[in-house]
Order: structure tokens, then C-alpha cells, then sequence
């Protein structure tokens, strides 16, 4: 999908696009959401201030999420070298400032050094290299992290599962936990002074599918410090998703 039609596609955004251009366009392909329930009381103070933390019925939820990165590339300009396609993994929880619902990320590992160094400085993100494996058998998919220690502050975190889609397409409807979930169309970050920073995201509405997985090692939340429940997570699959990016604004 061209950036234009990704554009075109925006009536189901809860607040309307930026006026400036986007910043930067990505694909995300064979992507797992697990999620667990935690208690809001533990995740709260992880927060900085000026960032209210989002629950459901009661829980706040974090999010592990594995998947393939592809075709990243600035505006009007060609693919960043080193980009192309590489595994990446992110460590999540759901926020709101300013009465725009969000993501925060606890971390987000990947495998290709010059990415993750772009996103830390221009972003602000929490990315850490990592070496991985994303090998796809069929619709089924095998994946594996494990965080390098090329920095002081980075804890080690590994994770290890297979998972696949079990059942048909949907798009979550508002209302529903898998809309809370996965309909987020900004990120929040910290500034290097201290203040909230802001970036929003545009893309289709998600397709979502149940799906399965056997995870057998995953120390990512609790080496970011939260303690995740020893039940089952809630599964769901998405196949590819095109969004852009803008560069963050402060809030």
C-alpha cells in the first residue's frame, strides 16, 4: 500500500492526522500479541509523570510482541541501509495524555544495530540489539531473542516460542478488550529533559486472528521488572500491518 492510501484510510482514527508530514513508513508482518492481565498498582509507578496508565476491567495489560520488521524507510528518501527486513520485539503497556490513547514501551529489541540506534536517538525508544531468529514453517512461526549486552544498562532478556493463527480474520470492534489492545495510534516516550514526548502512527484498522503459541522462555517483562501472571496470555496473529510514522512532538 502507498503511503497516500495509508493516508486515504483514516476515518476510524479517534482524533484526526497530523498536519505535517509524516516522517517514516514500516511494515509489520507475522506479528504475535500476548497479553497478560497485571496489577495497574505494579506497573503505575514505571511510568513517568504526566502519564496516566489505561486499564481494563480493573488490570493493567502487558503486551509481548514478536514480528518481522520490513521496508523501513524515511520520507522521500530510499530504505535505510541494514533495514530491510529483520526481527524485532517489543515489551508494552497502554497509556493516555492529553485524552490520546497510546503505547508505552518498556523495551523493544531488534537485530539490525543501525535501527535500533536511529530510533534511540530519534525516538527515544528503549531499543536494545539482540541476536534473533524469526524462520516461518508454513503460517506456523519460530522465534527466538536473546539481548546482547553492547550496553551497561541493557538487562538480559530472552524469549523463545512458536505460534500460529488458529482461526479467521476479524477487526476488533470498539468496546472490546482487542480493541483496547491493539487500536492505539500513538507512542510515548521521554525527552532527554525530562518532558513527555509524542509520536503518532497511522495505519488500517488491524486484522486480527486467535491464535496459539508455545512459549518456552520469555524473561522480557521481568527484566523490565514486572512480574507476569502464570496463566495463559490472550493470543491473537496479524498478518501484516503498513504504517507510518511522524517524528514525536512534545506534549
Amino acid at each position: 500500500m502507498k503511503p497516500a492510501a495509508i493516508l486515504r484510510d483514516s476515518s476510524h482514527r479517534p482524533w484526526p492526522l497530523p498536519a505535517r508530514p509524516w516522517a517514516m513508513r514500516q511494515t509489520w508482518s507475522t506479528l504475535l500479541f500476548a497479553h497478560w492481565p497485571v496489577s495497574a498498582e505494579g506497573i503505575a509507578p514505571l511510568l513517568p509523570p504526566g502519564l496516566e496508565l489505561e486499564t481494563w476491567d480493573g488490570s493493567a495489560w502487558i503486551g509481548i510482541v514478536p514480528f518481522r520488521m520490513e521496508d523501513v524507510r524515511l520520507h522521500g528518501l530510499p530504505p535505510i541501509p541494514g533495514t530491510g527486513s529483520f526481527p524485532e520485539l517489543n515489551v508494552r503497556t497502554y497509556v493516555t495524555a492529553g485524552g490520546k490513547p497510546g503505547v508505552w514501551f518498556f523495551s523493544l529489541d531488534a537485530t539490525a544495530p543501525p535501527a535500533v540506534l536511529a530510533a534511540r536517538a530519534a525516538f527515544r525508544l528503549p531499543y536494545y540489539t539482540a541476536r534473533m531468529r524469526c524462520d516461518a514453517h508454513g503460517e506456523a512461526i519460530s522465534y527466538a531473542s536473546r539481548r546482547r549486552k553492547l550496553r551497561q544498562d541493557a538487562p538480559c532478556a530472552e524469549f523463545a516460542a512458536r505460534y500460529r493463527p488458529v482461526g479467521p480474520a476479524f477487526t476488533p470492534r470498539p468496546g472490546t478488550l482487542e480493541y483496547f489492545l491493539t487500536e492505539r495510534y500513538c507512542l510515548y516516550a521521554p525527552s532527554a529533559g525530562g518532558r513527555l514526548l509524542r509520536a503518532d502512527i497511522t495505519h488500517a484498522p488491524w486484522r486480527l486472528r486467535p491464535a496459539e503459541a508455545k512459549i518456552t522462555t520469555n524473561t522480557m517483562a521481568s527484566a523490565a521488572g514486572i512480574a507476569l501472571p502464570d496463566s495463559a496470555p490472550l493470543l491473537h496473529y496479524s498478518e501484516r500491518q503498513e504504517a507510518l510514522a511522524w517524528w514525536p512532538e512534545r506534549v
